[in-house]
């Protein structure tokens, strides 16, 4: 029977080779630069990933901006406490598609919020922004696919971008550096539970 002295030095065995090889892949990655992240997938939590990592930001002292598309119109409580901390927001003030119906000003909002992202990602003054429900303004064409890629592209090279959204279109995933996709298996609205004020939105 192996005695408890012989576990302990196979577990400190283990867990030494998992800290060096996780040692080495830490020291290899040197490269300096912000990442483009996508939240994509049909599960909740995307756009409370975005924000999670805006408010991480804001603690470290980092000057944040937000393009909030689809649900401007909601009582939004990320807004109201990261407005609190200098975070800029640019908000389609439309709310979903389904409600309003109309084509031509739902593009037009899409078009003003993009406008003012576009700011956003064209200035060194932003070290994280965050493009909230951005992939459905490409899927609806109310922004173009083009546009979104070369403003990305072309952003500060210190500067991250945050995009989330279910269905995200393939050339995002390829330019992204991190994509994550949230999956749905089992949500409370599905079961005829009103969504929470302070869980959900």
């Amino acid at each position: 029977m192996v005695d408890q002295t012989q576990k302990d030095s196979r577990y400190k065995a283990r867990q030494q080779k998992v800290k060096d090889e996780i040692d080495a892949r830490v020291a290899s990655a040197q490269e300096e630069k912000g990442l483009f992240l996508l939240i994509t997938g049909n599960g909740k939590g995307k756009s409370t990933s975005g924000f999670g990592t805006i408010a991480r930001a804001v603690g470290h002292g980092q000057q944040c901006g937000v393009g909030q598309f689809i649900k401007g119109t909601w009582d939004c409580g990320e807004r109201a406490l990261l407005e609190q901390h200098n975070v800029d927001f640019a908000v389609m003030a439309t709310g979903f598609t389904w409600e309003t119906q109309n084509k031509a000003a739902d593009t037009a909002a899409a078009q003003a919020t993009w406008a003012e992202c576009k700011k956003m990602l064209g200035s060194d003054r932003y070290d994280v922004v965050l493009l909230d429900e951005l992939t459905y303004m490409v899927t609806y064409g109310y922004v173009e696919l083009e546009e979104v890629v070369e403003a990305i592209t072309n952003r500060p090279k210190n500067q991250s971008v945050i995009v989330t959204g279910r269905g995200a279109h393939r050339e995002l995933i390829e330019i992204a550096d991190t994509v994550s996709e949230v999956r749905n298996v089992k949500h409370a609205f599905e079961s005829g539970v009103k969504a929470r004020k302070g869980v959900d939105w």
